[in-house]
């Protein structure tokens, strides 16, 4: 049976080439792969990547690959392989198969002698400034290595005593010999392996050369079958060398590669090497910190799989750079909570209210619904006494016009509630505001079908008796790209109001949150529950996204 290309969007061009390569009979099954270095944390740019490869796979009946790009023992980390694979099954993807370059190494260093006896590599003495010197630049040719006529013999012996270990960081490398005249950069005899005394995460001392990635990676996709090589549009020029490797070195399979568009996001960085930067640098509370784009950092903050799967659907897979308003990922966030998030009351900046007209000792129970979108999650008893906490911006000693919460004098409906009226109120000796006296109307009670008059606002409360004290972790884009200074340094241009922590109340039935429980807060937003500072004493919540947004889908 033909498969028939989709008509709607989002669009996604190398899915059309897959269609076309099945109907084609030039593959009969496809095979991706997701290739990340293990030199840091995963990002949502690398989720883009992720859905692309596996569900391009699983919509074909192939196969996915995770697979660790481990060239560089000098960058690379056992804690980053851990992370990276946790991330990709979170997303709610399984690999087929898992594999790393450095399990490879045999065979890399076998297809480079393949190389040095065809005549198509050697190995060259020049330092990396000597190298980088005479490719020359991107309208002047490059002149050849005084060492690049050496005899296949010679450079066999070199690389293999390279490899032995008898020369020190920097001191040879192997260079594919290919035109150093030619437009292609990427084709003026590239590096292709170097001398590095590192100890490495899979291989420990075994080896002192490693290949370098422009290298090394078309030969992992042919030994593992790849016929889809997915990377982004950086490596478009690198296309040739990496067909040129495939063939040269006589690889039995033929993977081909594909360049799209990768993610860029407003107010995120999405440059690995800065995310590690901030870290390093202690400018962030690490890898996972809930203001980084890292998938750990996404997870913690409170953002779900479902919505960055959808996410990355909707963007689309395209040529052509562009950027992706941040705002579109937070509209899948609140999509995907707006049904399944208890919706319950926080209060974040706390104002003691009195009702002077309850009984002192009386508490009542009553009924929430849980979330009013969704009825089958049911509805709560919440207290309600004699004292409760408001929001402070609820109350307002001379309102401007159409302010519609509490002053002296009006009335509100409290959620779930009662109307209460404000009476007086009392300050502290700086004159803020710290209590209000208020009284109820006992025939207003929620529920009970009150149809006598109507109030215009409606606030949040929590009861004060039995709310449960919590903190509160606001978040903004650690850079604004509107305030990006040029002059200034990466770090300078963080946005100091990135964390803003607050202490207040939540209602006493969310003393059992558990961490990654996620709630909306009415008038707030949604909120997760930290699991990193969330303790058996004490709550953390971070924001995850704000109630409202101005973008269209």
């Amino acid at each position: 049976m033909e498969t028939k290309t989709p008509t709607s969007t989002p669009s996604n061009f190398i899915k059309n080439i897959v269609i076309e390569d099945l109907n084609s009979g030039k593959v009969s099954q496809i095979v991706t792969r997701f290739p990340p270095e293990p030199n840091g944390y995963l990002h949502i740019g690398h989720a883009k990547s992720i859905v692309l490869n596996f569900e391009l796979a699983d919509e074909f009946k192939g196969l996915t690959n995770l697979r660790f790009d481990d060239t560089n023992p000098v960058k690379e980390d056992t804690e980053y392989v851990e992370s990276i694979k946790a991330d990709v099954e979170w997303l709610g993807f399984k690999w087929d198969g898992l594999f790393f370059a450095s399990n490879y190494f045999e065979e890399m260093y076998n297809r480079a002698v393949v190389l040095i006896r065809k005549g198509l590599a050697y190995v060259d003495d020049q330092t990396a400034d000597q190298i980088r010197e005479s490719r020359g630049t991107l309208t002047a040719p490059g002149t050849n290595s005084p060492h690049r006529d050496r005899s296949v013999e010679e450079n066999l012996s070199l690389f293999e005593r390279m490899r032995a270990g008898e020369f020190k960081d920097g001191e040879r490398v192997l260079r594919a010999k290919i035109d150093m005249s030619s437009p292609n950069i990427n084709f003026r005899d590239p590096v292709i392996y170097r001398v590095v005394h590192a100890h490495h995460h899979n291989t420990g001392d075994a080896w002192c050369i490693y290949p370098m990635y422009a290298y090394a990676h078309p030969i992992e996709d042919a030994i593992e079958g790849v016929t889809h090589s997915i990377c982004t549009l950086e490596f478009e020029d690198q296309r040739p060398f990496y067909d040129w490797v495939i063939r040269e070195c006589e690889m039995p399979n033929v993977p081909r590669q594909y360049e799209f568009a990768r993610l860029n996001l407003t107010n995120t960085v999405m440059s690995k090497r800065k995310l590690k930067q901030l870290v390093d640098e202690k400018a962030v509370d690490g890898w996972d910190d809930p203001r980084m784009p890292t998938i750990s950092g996404l997870r913690r903050r409170g953002f779900t799989p479902e919505a960055i799967r959808t996410f990355a659907r909707e963007i689309g897979v395209a040529r052509s750079n562009s950027t992706v308003d941040a705002k579109m990922l937070d509209h899948f966030i609140r999509e995907d909570l707006k049904l399944k998030a208890l919706r319950t009351m926080g209060i974040l900046n706390p104002l003691k209210v009195v009702i002077t007209n309850y009984p002192e000792d009386s508490v009542e129970m009553l009924e929430a619904e849980n979330n009013s979108e969704n009825p089958e999650m049911g509805s709560r008893q919440i207290p309600f006494s004699r004292e409760i906490y408001i929001e402070q911006e609820d109350f307002m000693e001379n309102p401007p016009n159409k302010y519609f919460r509490l002053f002296p004098g009006n009335e509100v409906r409290l959620k779930n509630a009662y109307f209460i009226k404000c009476n007086d109120f009392v300050k502290d000796d700086s004159g803020k505001v710290i209590e209000l006296h208020c009284t109820y109307d006992v025939e207003t009670k929620s529920g009970s079908g009150f149809t006598g008059r109507k109030v215009k606002g409606t606030i949040h409360w929590v009861d004060a008796k039995s709310a449960v004290p919590a903190e509160f972790r606001l978040y903004e884009p650690l850079i604004l790209d509107d305030q990006e200074d040029e002059n200034a340094s990466f770090l300078e241009n963080l946005n100091p109001n990135s964390l803003q922590i607050v202490q207040g109340f939540v209602e006493a039935g969310m003393k059992e949150a558990k961490p990654l429980d996620k709630f909306q807060f009415f008038r707030h937003g949604y909120f997760n529950v930290d699991p990193k500072y969330t303790t058996s004493d004490k709550l953390v919540f971070n924001l995850i996204v704000s109630l409202k947004s101005s973008f269209e889908v």
